[in-house]
């Protein structure tokens, strides 16, 4: 019996190079980019009141851009501040992220495994004091997918930020997506105490933020508080109220539907539904 699954898996394999930091395929007569890959390191969330919340990377999120980027002859390298294997938000294994499609879910799932992302031995995940040594120069965009675990160290890590700022600084693709667009509080000076007194709810200023004034979107707050039941306890501070205060011209549309912002480098999704158009945006600029 034909099993498309396995027919995938051993087509993928045989076109794929065999690198343990950058793995990808090569289109014959395209024009190959090393796209950067930015992942959370954290598997809990910190919540109001001492709570916590076991999250990750959304499934959809990154497999559906990863694929994308694969099949369209690009490298992707994945990478996270300390260089762990990151994990999967077990909620996010829904066939309704995938178009309700379970066969869709189950052959991004199947390459998400075959590319050992989240292996505890082999994971292919470098760190970003790696790239850093490497030199940013090597990589022609960076994708940043959600999930909650990006609010926990994406937001706060000076090394993240000047990242960010190499992409922004030389104007190369720089794609996010639902809690992703988090991670661009990063790019300022001193982002730690910025985000630290927000959760505090005191004044935060925003110094030298590199993304000031550019149109953007995130998971919205309406859709965060639909989800709070799901958290089990109330966010510190949302990705919405996060970036409007670094200076963000923020935009939403529709709750849970497909929503993405683009401005100037800048490619940015509002929720899991937008992890398609996010992936096809980016590609297009990588032409």
């Amino acid at each position: 019996m034909f099993n498309p699954y396995k027919e995938y898996a051993m087509k993928t394999m045989m076109k794929q190079a065999a690198a343990v930091v950058a793995l990808g395929l090569a289109a014959a007569g395209a024009q190959a980019a090393n796209v950067l890959v930015l992942l959370s390191d954290e598997a809990v969330l910190d919540l109001k009141g001492g709570k916590q919340f076991a999250t990750g990377f959304y499934a959809n999120e990154l497999m559906q851009p990863v694929k994308k980027l694969i099949d369209a002859g690009h490298t992707v390298t994945f990478a996270t501040p300390l260089g762990r294997a990151p994990a999967l938000d077990r909620l996010s294994v829904d066939k309704m992220h995938f178009g309700n499609d379970e066969a869709a879910m189950r052959a991004h799932l199947a390459l998400m495994a075959q590319l050992k992302i989240t292996a505890a031995d082999g994971s292919p995940v470098i760190s970003l004091a790696r790239v850093a040594q490497q030199g940013y120069a090597r990589y022609d965009a960076v994708f940043v997918p959600g999930g909650h675990a990006p609010m926990q160290d994406l937001v706060r890590s000076p090394q993240v930020g000047q990242l960010l700022a190499h992409f922004h600084a030389t104007g190369k693709p720089t794609a996010l997506v639902c809690h992703g667009p988090a991670a661009l509080v990063a790019a300022m000076d001193q982002p730690g105490r910025f985000v630290a007194a927000l959760e505090a709810g005191a004044p935060a200023e925003a110094r030298q933020w590199a993304y000031a004034g550019y149109k953007m979107t995130v998971l919205s707050n309406a859709e965060e508080d639909m989800a709070q039941a799901m958290l089990g306890g109330e966010m510190k501070v949302t990705p919405q109220t996060a970036l409007q205060n670094a200076g963000a011209v923020y935009s939403n549309g529709a709750a849970w539907a497909p929503h993405v912002v683009i401005d100037r480098e800048l490619i940015t999704g509002q929720n899991p539904a937008s992890a398609v158009g996010v992936a096809d945006a980016l590609i297009a600029k990588l032409k």
